[in-house]
């Protein structure tokens, strides 16, 4: 199962072969415009302005032969709403969320398995990493011609110029914490530095304040390479960089220095990669379509060392005692008796605002 559509203010390309560095040498679904997709997700993400304004963000409307459409909807104070229709069927689906009172980025994930009659709706905030679902009852299946002009932009479809990007799977997308390092980035062990990739349960890593602790688990996941998934690169010495690596927006260092002690009084905080981009120090990375990120999960969320930069860990807080979100994640699958719990992050992290007002003060 791979990405197989993708689509931007700049390029809409769809494959059912898979698109970006995942494509397949079969098909991974049906070629034909009546082929049907039984299971798969549809992920976008949107602005959605403070004030809550209905409009229209994604999807597509077909009357030939017979009624079908599929719309997500802004809806007022805050929400998207999901309205499949199919002939005389309609599935409809809503999810709020508590309004930042800004400009915040969205992630809309709508999955389903129409055979299970089962899908789920969920919306992500992810400079947060709040998420919250809901379920959508008997989805129906969506042919490969209809996902195919939403994508493309034939025929009577929407995209809304507040959507970022919107992205097609054929398979049930995971969500929830995510993995945010290359797989080739170098992390310190006790044996010298060695590529993320090779690292696996039981070997050990060196970490900021911990000394060696084991690793837990490894995880991967492939996504677009847009939005807040767009890698940025972190450049040397910056940071305490031995060399460049390029990390998820979300990833999160541990920063320090008497800036940091004067404005929050703590010794060091965390800062998501999205917030250190400056144009020298960090930039975005050019990509193609899709990107495969890697992580590591550690007993008690230490800081890691990526090529000499102090790097957090997957932070997955009580996931282990939540069973239906865990089996939405990337951990799904992963025996929930041998993960741990996550207390608080052990520095705080700044918001948007903070980051800004420290980036600032450095440069000056």
């Amino acid at each position: 199962m791979t990405w197989i559509a993708l689509a931007d203010k700049d390029d809409r390309r769809f494959s059912c072969f898979g698109i970006g560095h995942d494509k397949r040498d079969a098909p991974v679904c049906g070629t034909q415009d009546d082929d049907l997709l039984t299971s798969g997700s549809i992920m976008f993400e949107t602005r959605q302005a403070p004030d809550g304004r209905p409009q229209l963000l994604l999807g597509y409307k077909s009357t030939f032969p017979w009624l079908r459409s599929l719309t997500f909807q802004a809806i007022p104070g805050g929400g998207v709403a999901l309205v499949q229709v199919q002939g005389n069927d309609i599935t409809h689906a809503a999810i709020q969320h508590k309004d930042s009172g800004r400009n915040e980025v969205l992630r809309i994930t709508y999955s389903w398995d129409s055979t299970a009659k089962w899908g789920r709706l969920a919306m992500e905030h992810p400079e947060s990493n709040r998420v919250v679902t809901v379920p959508v009852s008997n989805p129906k299946p969506i042919s490969i011609e209809d996902l195919r002009n939403m994508m493309l932009g034939r025929g009577d479809q929407t995209f809304s110029s507040d959507v970022i990007f919107a992205a097609l799977s054929s398979r049930v997308e995971p969500i929830g914490p995510m993995p945010s390092l290359l797989p080739s980035t170098p992390l310190a062990t006790p044996w010298g530095f060695k590529p993320l990739s090779q690292l696996k349960r039981g070997d050990t890593v060196m970490t900021q304040d911990s000394g060696v602790v084991p690793v837990l688990e490894t995880v991967s996941r492939t996504v677009p390479a847009r939005g807040s998934y767009a890698p940025i690169r972190l450049r040397a010495p910056y940071f305490g960089l031995q060399q460049d690596i390029v990390v998820a927006p979300d990833q999160r260092l541990v920063i320090d220095g008497p800036e940091v002690e004067y404005l929050f009084a703590k010794e060091a905080v965390l800062i998501p990669a999205r917030h250190l981009v400056n144009g020298f120090a960090a930039l975005q990375e050019t990509c193609g379509p899709t990107i495969t990120y890697s992580q590591l999960l550690l007993p008690a969320h230490e800081t890691m060392l990526a090529a000499g930069a102090p790097a957090e860990s997957l932070y997955i807080g009580r996931l282990r005692r939540q069973p239906v979100h865990m089996a939405s994640s990337v951990l799904a699958g992963f025996d929930r008796n041998l993960l741990p719990e996550h207390g608080q992050p052990a520095h705080p992290v700044l918001k948007w605002f903070e980051a800004i007002t420290l980036a600032s003060r450095r440069a000056a």
